[in-house]
């Protein structure tokens, strides 16, 4: 067991607390690394996604997970990067360029988005978000001109230093993984700076951030601006990653899926956001073996217990009918939210620094160590 003696006040803030983290995550760094050359090009691809959806889940953290802004509207933001990544490259601009143009303007529209948003808190800003991604998806299919439509629009591979670089090689999946590593460290090092205590400030108490002369509007203004832009850098390899993007894809679903890996993940922690796009990317292989293999399976048990082979078979067909239904990935995500809630506030993350933490104080450990003790000002109480 570790003891960290903090004695001066940089301790507290320090980006990395002490040389184990520098082994573990210098670790981790070689075995991504070294990822091409030993996974399948199956589960390389589902990796890329895992850096594209926790990228964009570091992006909504920053917006709800620090700063307290609730939103369902970054598939909205997602699309935004992707298709201004796509305009861009058609008309002939090079990469950096377009990439960097995708995060800007998704950005600026975040921040126009954030002001109106202002006077909005919870259940009401979360109606607001959607309705602007409604707004954005129902634009994206009128304005033809630009983005064609609901017959979609083809993303050419990405040409960087004269040469190509597929979606399926290694030098796109380093260039997933270094935008994911670059937006970790940038924001670790904004939660360390006081526009990142004055984020936290605002998400624990308004009232007392402003008690404490932060200028809450232009903060979330930030906080909305940041969180889309990073989304934005995302959605432009998103396009390049998926080569056709058309308005289907940036639907309410996207969106709850986004909010799910910071939910799952564990909303106060940049290590959830990882682990939140790990779980929600393995749900489409889930689901596939759902429909594929499970009936099968039930059948099996069905006759193990003695129903006979038509009875068996009709438990086949029965299964595999519930298993096609429409809707049911969106029953499993609203399933699976819920039981998060309810049974682990705190997400996969916050579940392994229990485990963690018992083991350390075994057998002195406390249930209540995890229990969140808000602090209200005297305006508040009363709410």
């Amino acid at each position: 067991m570790r003891f960290l003696f903090k004695t001066d006040y940089n301790d507290d803030i320090r980006l990395v607390p002490h040389s184990g983290y520098l082994w573990s995550y210098g670790a981790l760094l070689i075995l991504l690394v070294i990822a091409p050359f030993t996974l399948s090009s199956y589960l390389m691809s589902q990796l890329v996604f895992v850096c594209i959806y926790a990228t964009v889940g570091v992006g909504l953290m920053i917006l709800t997970g620090f700063t307290g802004q609730a939103s369902l509207g970054h598939a909205a933001f997602l699309a935004i990067g992707a298709y201004t990544a796509g305009y861009l490259q058609q008309l002939g601009v090079p990469f950096p360029v377009y990439f960097l143009a995708a995060g800007i303007l998704t950005g600026i529209i975040g921040a126009m988005v954030g002001f109106p948003a202002l006077r909005l808190q919870g259940i009401y800003l979360v109606i607001a978000t959607i309705s602007f991604a409604l707004i954005v998806e129902e634009v994206l299919a009128r304005w033809e001109s630009v983005t064609h439509g609901n017959d979609g629009m083809r993303v050419k591979t990405i040409q960087l230093l004269g040469s190509s670089v597929p979606r399926d090689s290694p030098a796109f999946y380093y260039l997933c993984l270094g935008l994911l590593i670059f937006v970790i460290v940038g924001t670790l090092n904004l939660m360390r700076s006081p526009t990142g205590r004055a984020f936290v400030a605002i998400r624990d108490s308004e009232t007392a951030a402003k008690s404490m002369g932060i200028n809450v509007a232009r903060y979330k203004v930030k906080s909305f601006a940041l969180s889309a832009a990073i989304t934005g850098f995302a959605g432009c390899l998103f396009a390049h990653k998926m080569s056709f993007i058309s308005p289907e894809m940036f639907t309410l679903q996207l969106s709850i899926e986004f909010i799910m890996v910071i939910i799952i993940g564990g909303v106060l922690s940049l290590h959830g956001a990882v682990l939140g796009a790990i779980f929600i990317v393995m749900v489409d292989p889930f689901l596939t073996f759902l429909k594929d293999d499970i009936p099968g399976v039930i059948a099996g048990i069905a006759a193990t217990f003695g129903a006979g082979a038509e009875q068996a078979a009709h438990i086949k067909a029965n299964v595999a009918a519930i298993a096609s239904a429409n809707g049911l990935k969106g029953a499993i995500y609203g399933l699976i939210i819920m039981l998060f809630i309810l049974f682990e506030p705190y997400g996969i993350y916050g579940r392994w620094l229990k485990i963690k933490l018992f083991f350390q104080l075994f057998p002195l450990y406390k249930r209540a160590t995890f229990k969140r003790q808000k602090i209200y000002v005297k305006s508040e109480r009363n709410r």
